[in-house]
């Protein structure tokens, strides 16, 4: 039987400064887990900008190059995604005080839809989901009075994410020299695991959001192109229904063009459909070319991540969710390796020396 490893020697000589540690450790954790979501988004825009920030460090001083660059992240990334939001919010509070107020004409919907052969009782699923819809339109009432209440938190948050990002940017070697010196990970192992973070993050944080961005415009300018209202909501939910690998953006234009035929476009109704799989088949080019980098990183990892890391993190778990999963199975892939090379090196000696005490070789 193979004697476990005994515990290294700074634990074992000063207990009390390893209670400390960790003590401080959990106490930080405290102070950081009710702006975590924020925290962590300034992580990942970070991430996203730091190609930007190399660039410009090639020519300005780290701090000048890191404030220049979350100047251009608030311009560019920041308040045109505040803006997207605030309209698709917008959209969504309409759509919804429509159904509620008749706005919809769902019988002149069924009719037509039967006229081409379609039967569809879409009046009789609305008044059995009539009182879920109200609970709908009521919560996203009191969510949209919560977000206005809770501006100045939102303020506080994203003034965490800027300064967050900002650190990093500009002391990024710094904290990576720090993290070698204070984990008590061999050096070899945390070089490991930052190459497969980076790969995840290189995965979920770059790559996923660009073939779902990509998608989502062009569809959202096709419906444009079309006429349909509230187009900036449809964009939005194709962006998310894109990130999801077995999703995509199926589940927002097939509706519409059902919608389409409805409204006695046929044309505009094939025309969108065509449309639509051409940008399902572009998904079977740009998802392989962009994301499996890592065998970490995949469908379900990125599935089951995605909607656990919207309800443990926020809106910012889209993009951390499946980093976490994807980095919890390289972690124990690694300590596994480790488990049995140690396994193997302490049965090797073992074998030796009942080699070399062979009683044959014995005077």
């Amino acid at each position: 039987m193979v004697d476990r490893a005994s515990p290294p020697d700074w634990i074992v000589e000063q207990p009390v400064l390893t209670v400390l540690a960790l003590l401080g450790v959990a106490l930080g954790l405290l102070v950081v887990l009710p702006y975590l979501q924020y925290v962590l988004f300034g992580i990942v825009l970070a991430y996203i900008l730091l190609p930007l920030q190399r660039r410009l460090e090639e020519y300005l001083r780290p701090m000048i190059a890191a404030s220049i660059t979350i100047v251009v992240a608030i311009l560019v990334i920041l308040l045109p995604l505040i803006y997207i939001l605030t309209v698709a919010l917008r959209q969504t509070s309409q759509l919804v005080t429509a159904v509620r107020n008749g706005g919809v004409d769902l019988e002149t919907i069924e009719r037509t839809l039967a006229e081409r052969g379609y039967s569809v009782n879409l009046t009789g699923l609305y008044e059995s989901y009539q009182d879920a819809i109200t609970s709908g339109a009521q919560g996203l009432a009191t969510g949209v009075l919560d977000i206005v209440g809770g501006l100045p938190g939102i303020a506080i948050g994203l003034t965490i994410t800027l300064f967050v990002c900002f650190a990093l940017l500009r002391d990024r070697e710094q904290l990576i020299e720090w993290l070698y010196r204070v984990v008590p990970i061999d050096d070899a192992i945390q070089r490991e695991l930052f190459a497969e973070l980076d790969q995840l993050m290189q995965a979920s944080v770059i790559s996923n959001v660009l073939v779902a961005a990509i998608q989502a415009v062009l569809l959202g300018v096709g419906l444009a192109v079309l006429g349909i209202p509230a187009v900036v909501l449809l964009t939005v939910l194709a962006f998310v229904l894109t990130l999801l690998p077995l999703v995509g953006s199926f589940g927002v234009w097939l509706p519409v063009s059902i919608y389409l035929v409805a409204l006695n476009r046929p044309v505009a109704a094939i025309g969108l459909t065509l449309y639509g799989l051409l940008i399902m088949v572009s998904d079977t080019y740009l998802r392989p070319a962009l994301i499996g980098r890592t065998s970490a990183f995949n469908s379900t990892i990125a599935v089951v991540g995605i909607f656990g890391g919207l309800i443990t993190f926020g809106a910012v778990g889209l993009f951390i969710g499946p980093v976490v999963l994807g980095g919890v199975k390289v972690v124990l892939d690694i300590s596994a390796r480790e488990r049995d090379d140690g396994t193997a090196a302490g049965v090797g000696p073992a074998t030796n020396a009942e080699s070399d005490s062979d009683p044959a070789d014995d005077p």
